[in-house]
Order: C-alpha cells, then structure tokens, then sequence
C-alpha cells in the first residue's frame, strides 16, 4: 500500500513501531501534492519547509522513546479559517490575503502539543460562506472523483485533500453543513460534533451562533482519534461548553444491536435523488442486519429548521463583516456579496423569530431522541453537482438541506460514505443524535463502517 493511501490508524500503529517514519510519511504526502493537487487546487498555503522540520522533530523525539500519541508525526492540513502562527490565515478572501496569525488557534495547539505534522492551509469557499468550493480568489477546488464537479464545500480543500490521499486527517468548520456536505459529495467521513465541544478561538468566524469545529478523515476510527485531541472545555472561548469529554476511540466498538434507529421518511427527507434514497434506505438495511430496531419516521420541521439557520447564518456573517462590507463590497466575491447584502437585510424581528424557532426545535429534537438513539438521513439530497454551467447555482441551493437543522439545533452529526451513483459519485449518510452524544454516533458510524466497503474505494487520479 501506498503511504499516502493509509489511516491515521494505520500510520501511527507503524510509526509507532518504528516500521515509517513521520520524514518519510511526510515526504510522500509532499511528493504526491506536487503530483496532483495542479488539477485539484487543494492547498492555498502549502507549507513544505516547516511540515519537514516538523517531521524531523517528530522523528527526532520517537528515536528518544518518547511517543506522545496517535497524532506524532501525522501529516494533516487544516482549512484555511484556522488561525496559525507565522502562516497566512486567508480565509478564503482577499481582505485576508496578508494577514499571518502571532499564535495558533486552540484546535491547532492541541493537534501540534500531540505531535502532528501540518502540509499546510486548505482552500475554501470565501468566508466559508458558500458549499461549492468555486472561490473566485484563489480558484476553484475540484471533486477528485470527477474533476468538472464540486468537492462541497466550505470544507471543500479538506474533503478533496482526504480523498485525492493529499492528507491523512483535516480540520473543517460547519455552520450549515460545511464538514458533512464535502465529506458526502468527496466520499470522505466529517464530523460536526455538539455546538462547544471544539473550541472555535481563533477560528475566524462565519456565523457565532452556528460555527462548529470539527475532524475529516477517511475513516469513522481516524475522525474519532482527531476529535479526542481537540475537544474539551475552553474557558478563554465563551461559546465552549464546559462538558466532559468521552472515549471517543474506546467506545468504538460496541455495535447497534438493540438500538432504537430512526430512517428519516417525512416528505422533507424524501425529496432528494432515488439513487440517494435508495442507498440510504439500503443503509437502513445495514442496521436492522446488525441488530438494530429501525423504524421509518416523521421528524420535526426540517424545512424551517433548514431556513432559520440560512437567516441565521446570513445575518451573522453580515454583522461580522459590517465594516468591508460597507467600505468595500466589491472586494467580495459576486456570489457571496449577494448572501452578505440579503444577510444584512433581515429585520430583528425576522431574526427574533429564527431564534425562536431554534429553541423550540432544539427542545422537539431533545424529546425525539429520548425515544430513538440515532437518525439516519442522507447528507446531501443530490450527489456532486457541476461547479459551472446553467443549472449549477440551483444545484448547489439544494445541498444544505439536510445538514442545516442539525446546525440550528447543535446536534452531532456524522457523514460518512453509503453507496455511489451509476456514474460514479459518492453518496453520504448522515448519522444524527442527541447533544454531546459523539460516542454514539461514533460508535453508529463505526458499527456501519465495518460491515460495508464503501470507504476503501478511492478515485482514479
């Protein structure tokens, strides 16, 4: 096997044992960025030098008997939101383009205190306002699977990265579906864990309200060791919950048997692609196969749950970038002004009223998985869309669907891969469960994961 086509699992079991090294790990990530990611467009910042000097230490420090965890010597990239000292933090935008963070966010503090290897920042789509990863600044990310088509985005950098083999682990942030609509449309796993559980200091911010922090990777076991390290309570960031932080990897493996599952069939859910439906009503499958109790259900209002967080998310990004946008509109992108003005166009009662349904939401789905453990819907309603052409913009309206409510509400949520399209596209399902509950849907997503293929298969580049 290629060293680019392992786990972080993987990986760190053979560095561990001394068998790779984090230079020779590193270098091949290095090789095959400079390989592929021309016709991808992965990378705004690729940092070659210090990912090198990082490895060296690493390698350095394991020759001396001290191994400081999975993480120690694994090449991973972060989007290009996460603030990192002496490295440029573009966010995607030319009103970033110069500025290089003094420190490192928390979330990259605690990758770097575990010994990890950053190749560098992750495109996106400006702002991370937007879910096609067509940034008019620093290009186009690409879909690895079909190049004409969109990675998703905002994480679109992260989830390409992870499929092409250009990392082993990424970080993404989430506010309307921003890890798990990449990770779905890239046939890759993300994870938007409860609203708090990662800090976002020093992570610039779309929405406050709604930002979640989050691991991608290429397995349910690697997003878990991810999550591990950067969860827990900040007390320097006010929207960080001060909850305990579980045994991610050690609740792993316990399985689904007599689990109450609920397969999203309300009309909300239903309106989506018949290939989509039918892999995630094959999933469903999966799960009665493994022991589960699974039941079609109705769940609460997805569609106002879905524009309650778009109002949400709009008029916070509006009130964040204020000043540029009253200065200097045009140093927007066309598509993402657009959003910004509409943001700043809603009234305080139109904004009073998202909020009010964010509570009320919030309390239905409490009372919903008091009687269900875990909701299966699909991630994205339809498989990549084209970046240009048309019907593109349409297409892309479509793919926050079924990730948005779960934004509104904080829930964790997971994408991982179900099945793929007769012409080849990756298909995600989305595995939904109550507040600060990651380990069960960890341990949902894993039980899957283990019983299909759908995760070994990589695209042809």
């Amino acid at each position: 096997m290629e060293l680019t086509e392992l786990t972080i699992t993987e990986a760190a079991e053979l560095i561990k044992a001394r068998k790779v090294s984090p230079v020779e790990l590193t270098e091949a990530h290095l090789v095959r960025i400079e390989r592929v990611d021309p016709r991808l467009n992965c990378f705004i910042t690729l940092t070659a030098d210090q990912a090198l000097d990082s490895a060296r230490r690493a390698q350095e420090t394991i020759g001396q008997g001290s191994y400081l965890g999975p993480l120690h010597g694994i090449p991973l990239a972060v989007k290009d939101l996460y603030e990192t000292a002496g490295i440029r933090t573009t966010a995607g935008s030319t009103f970033f383009t110069d500025y290089v963070p003094w420190q490192d966010c928390v979330a990259v503090q605690k990758l770097n205190a575990g010994g990890a290897v950053n190749l560098g920042k992750l495109n996106l789509h400006e702002i991370a306002l937007g879910v096609t990863n067509n940034n008019p600044h620093y290009g186009a990310c690409r879909n690895p699977w079909q190049l004409e088509r969109t990675p998703g985005g905002s994480s679109g950098g992260s989830g390409a990265a992870l499929a092409a083999g250009l990392c082993l682990g990424s970080l993404g942030t989430d506010t309307g579906g921003s890890i798990r609509i990449p990770a779905s449309l890239s046939g890759v796993v993300g994870f938007k864990p409860t609203y708090g559980r990662v800090s976002t200091r020093g992570v610039i911010p779309l929405s406050w309200n709604l930002d979640h922090a989050g691991p991608m990777a290429r397995g349910v076991r690697d997003v878990a060791l991810l999550l591990q390290v950067i969860a827990g309570y900040d007390p320097e960031d006010p929207y960080s919950a001060d909850m305990p932080v579980e045994d991610y990897v050690g609740g792993l493996e316990g399985g689904v048997r007599g689990w109450r599952v609920a397969l999203a069939s309300d009309a909300f859910f239903q309106r989506a692609d018949d290939e989509v439906l039918a892999a995630v009503s094959e999933a469903g499958k999966v799960f009665s196969a493994l022991g589960a109790q699974v039941s079609e259900v109705e769940i609460p209002d997805g569609r106002t749950a879905a524009m309650a967080n778009g109002l949400m998310t709009t008029s916070d990004a509006a009130a964040f970038h204020q000043e540029r946008l009253e200065t200097q509109p045009l140093g927007f992108g066309e598509d993402v002004l657009q959003r910004l003005q509409t943001g700043a166009g809603f009234t305080s009662s139109e904004y009073i009223l998202a909020r009010r349904a964010q509570t009320t939401l919030r309390h239905q789905f409490e009372r919903f998985f008091k009687e269900y453990d875990v909701l299966l819907t699909a991630t994205t309603p339809i498989p990549a869309p084209l970046l240009e052409g048309p019907d593109a913009v349409e297409q892309a309206r479509k793919l926050t669907r079924f990730t948005a409510p779960f934004n509104l509400t904080g829930l964790p949520a997971l994408s991982l891969p179900c099945g793929f399209t007769r012409d080849g596209l990756p298909v995600g399902l989305q595995i939904v469960s109550a507040s600060w509950a990651e380990t069960r849907v960890l341990q949902a997503g894993y039980a899957y994961e283990r019983d299909t293929d759908w995760h070994l298969r990589t695209p042809a580049l």
